[in-house]
């Protein structure tokens, strides 16, 4: 059994964050989605004002072929949750920068619809925020932001009176794990947004471990890569970033530059985040199960790399994030996971070594988004 006392910040109970915490015991008394719910009241999401509001529920659908992200139960519980007091949810998310199951809205709800997301199973609509084809946006004021100055977000999230997030809190090949943060911040960006976000960060080919298997030119959305001579190159005028060239590289040829873009990346995540959540009521969920290596946005699934620990919630995003990378982090690697071996206590660093996931908690808590003290309150 993990005890999680050590997990509370104690320097300052009066500025640390409130995050609460269920595990994912069971029984005919109360299943899942019902303590969910309990949760949800426990940690003060009822105090919003939902009353003939529209709420965007943000989340990720899943690429078609993934199976780790979050079942349609749970969007189910949030909206169930909304509607009794008076509101109008909708279950949102918007398209992808890259070639994929998700990159336009058609495609983007057919994948929602194969992966059990529709009316009847969540008991609401469907929206992708930015539109038909990724372009239908709202330039939105970063305040206090320092790399951007208006962030481009998808429109139905901007028109939502109330926002709350529904993370899968699982790992990330560049921002080193995907919360509350990533979910909000990278998955509101519009195209354009997303391409703003990753255009720093650049991958290059280390020559002597790659193949030449063509397996980055047929991901690639921008004709970036090219193969000659079984050795692939990245042109960086036509890339942007979005490192899915990374994730399917079977030789692990391809990776990051350890320098400053990764880093910039995820405050651009951050600068994102505070652009949605600014000035109007936002609650924020993360369930950390299946935590799987890489994104939902992957059209796969590795193994899971540690066991299910629970949900949480707070409606402090950043305090959220560290909780939750906290506790995945106290639990041991699964045998045979990707993640096993020695981790350094950092499961995620380990995963993808040249990422910097602090840097963005660091950044968000500067811009007056949340605070990384937390006190964990089991329920």
């Amino acid at each position: 059994m993990i005890h999680y006392d050590h997990l509370r910040f104690k320097e300052d109970l009066q500025v640390a964050s409130k995050v609460y915490w269920a595990d994912l015991r069971a029984d005919y008394r109360e299943n899942l989605p019902q303590k969910l719910t309990r949760l949800m009241k426990t940690a003060g999401m009822g105090q919003i004002d939902f009353e003939d509001k529209f709420a965007a529920i943000k989340l990720h659908f899943g690429e078609p072929g993934n199976l780790a992200f979050l079942r349609p139960n749970w969007a189910k519980a949030v909206a169930d949750f909304v509607k009794e007091r008076g509101g109008k949810p909708f279950l949102t998310d918007c398209n992808t920068l890259y070639v994929g199951g998700r990159k336009n809205a058609l495609d983007h709800m057919d994948a929602a619809m194969l992966n059990g997301f529709s009316p009847l199973s969540t008991g609401c609509q469907i929206i992708i925020a930015d539109g038909l084809k990724g372009n239908d946006e709202v330039e939105v004021p970063v305040r206090g932001g320092e790399y951007v100055q208006k962030a481009k977000i998808g429109r139905a999230v901007m028109d939502a009176d109330v926002f709350i997030s529904l993370t899968h809190f699982k790992g990330h090949e560049e921002a080193s794990f995907g919360g509350a943060l990533k979910n909000i911040g990278m998955g509101c960006g519009s195209r354009a947004g997303k391409m703003e976000q990753h255009n720093a960060g650049k991958p290059h080919v280390a020559q002597d471990h790659c193949v030449g298997c063509g397996a980055c030119t047929r991901i690639c959305a921008h004709s970036g890569v090219t193969v000659t001579d079984r050795k692939a190159t990245i042109d960086h005028s036509r890339c942007v970033g979005c490192g899915r060239c990374i994730a399917v590289c079977p030789r692990d040829a391809i990776r990051v530059n350890w320098d400053e873009t990764v880093t910039n990346l995820n405050r651009k995540i951050a600068e994102y985040a505070q652009a949605v959540v600014d000035g109007r009521p936002c609650f924020h969920i993360s369930l950390v199960i299946d935590v799987s290596p890489n994104c939902d946005c992957h059209p796969e699934n590795d193994a899971a790399i540690i066991p299910n620990v629970g949900m949480f919630a707070s409606f402090d995003p950043v305090a959220l994030d560290m909780a939750c990378a906290d506790a995945v982090n106290a639990q041991p690697p699964l045998p045979g996971a990707a993640a096993a071996g020695d981790c350094g206590h950092d499961h995620f660093h380990h995963l993808h070594p040249e990422t910097d996931w602090m840097s963005c908690l660091e950044h968000a808590e500067k811009l007056g988004m949340g605070s990384r003290e937390y006190e964990l309150i089991k329920i």
